[in-house]
């Protein structure tokens, strides 16, 4: 492999310029308010944990972990999300506060990725975790905030989809008893929304004719509060049929909420696996083709760090948001420059004082003389490109007495 040359950086980084740096923070401080307002304390974890804690209960594939060794030798990982660090939080430091706990975070997290993919390695995510209670209310409340949060981001067009894990487990669990292989080739299909591959699964099975209407019937269960009946009727499954009441409870709340147009069931959705254990989502935005926001239950996780409790929560792509959702606009205004010479130095540092004691920006520029003056019209079109002109006023305190 050559040197990296001077200018350049690791694949799946990048640089923010000041216009992109600003729109992002007015992202998150919109966001985190909006998540105060529902009673959502911030919480701050470090960028590294060590791999047999953090690293092992994450749900981020071992292979897309980044790992190093600390000067002793032992495996580190830089985190992957937050969830898994706030479970060991609230495991530690907040174990004595009574439950249920609602926490909120903005951070960046790393993921190993393939170069060729074109996936960021290091993104930013946005997000909250209410820990301590398994009801319908819980998961209602936590979808009602991921839309307020969406709208907060500038998001405006956007929908959130629904599934539960428990559905197809249940459902499995009579059409193919003790496959597991087939069953884990089965919901790798929907994870991957590849229904071609999920139809060739079920070919090569030895069904009979109501087993694969059941399992094919799944594909169609996309729609309102009415697939709820549907899926009822699909499967007489105690896991399944408890799964079901579970989301119909989630959506009268959302109703309730005001929130229900812009949620729809989705029992095609059913998020990881191996992490979830109930609700899972994922909301899209109008503008793109990918998730700009994912969460759901996972009651399993902090019993791994010692103090079991249900959990549900979800994060903000805030990344996804900034590039590709018009959304919040960021209209700062100009600094304003203030020109001194040596005879006239104390008086313009106090005007500039002054200025920025009322919130104003300003840059102070040295001149030997006149000469060296910056016009009006000069300073608009001195510095135009990504930051834009250079100054919105500029204040002169130079020459005369």
């Amino acid at each position: 492999m050559s040197k990296p040359k001077g200018f350049e950086k690791p694949s799946g980084v990048r640089d923010y310029l000041p216009y992109a740096v600003e729109k992002l923070r007015a992202i998150e401080r919109s966001v985190l308010d909006c998540m105060a307002g529902w009673g959502y304390c911030q919480i701050m974890t470090p960028t590294m944990e060590y791999y047999e804690t953090v690293g092992v209960a994450s749900s981020t594939s071992d292979h897309k972990l980044f790992k190093l060794l600390n000067n002793r030798g032992t495996s580190m990982v830089l985190r992957s999300d937050m969830t898994a660090p706030i479970a060991r939080v609230v495991s530690s430091l907040l174990r004595e506060e009574p439950l249920p706990l609602r926490l909120s975070y903005h951070a960046n997290v790393f993921r190993a990725i393939e170069e060729e993919a074109g996936r960021e390695a290091e993104f930013f995510q946005t997000g909250v975790e209410l820990v301590g209670d398994d009801s319908p209310e819980a998961d209602a409340e936590v979808v009602a905030l991921a839309v307020a949060s969406l709208q907060a981001a500038g998001v405006t067009s956007f929908k959130i989809a629904l599934g539960h894990v428990g559905f197809l487990n249940g459902l499995l669990e009579d059409a193919v008893p003790g496959r597991e292989d087939i069953r884990e080739a089965l919901k790798d299909g929907l994870l991957h929304r590849d229904y071609v591959g999920y139809r060739e699964t079920l070919t090569q099975l030895s069904l009979s004719t109501e087993q694969r209407e059941e399992l094919e019937g799944i594909l169609r269960l996309r729609g309102g509060k009415e697939i709820c009946s549907q899926a009822l009727s699909l499967s007489q499954n105690t896991l399944a049929k408890a799964s079901v009441e579970h989301l119909s409870q989630v959506w009268d709340a959302l109703e309730d909420y005001g929130v229900a147009e812009h949620v729809m069931i989705d029992l095609t959705m059913i998020g990881d696996f191996s992490y979830y254990t109930g609700m899972t989502f994922e909301g899209y935005a109008a503008e793109l083709g990918f998730p700009v926001c994912s969460g759901g239950r996972y009651d399993n996780l902090l019993q791994q760090f010692g103090r079991p409790a249900p959990a549900t929560g979800f994060s903000l792509k805030t990344n996804r948001i900034l590039d590709g959702v018009n959304g919040i606009q960021v209209n700062s205004a100009l600094p304003i420059l203030v020109q001194y010479d040596v005879a006239h130095r104390k008086i313009a540092f106090a005007e500039a004082k002054r200025l920025r004691g009322e919130g104003r920006s300003v840059v102070m520029k040295h001149c030997d003389g006149p000469f060296d003056l910056v016009s009006d019209a000069v300073g608009q079109e001195s510095r135009k490109g990504p930051l834009g002109p250079a100054y919105g006023e500029i204040i002169s305190f130079v020459g005369g007495d």
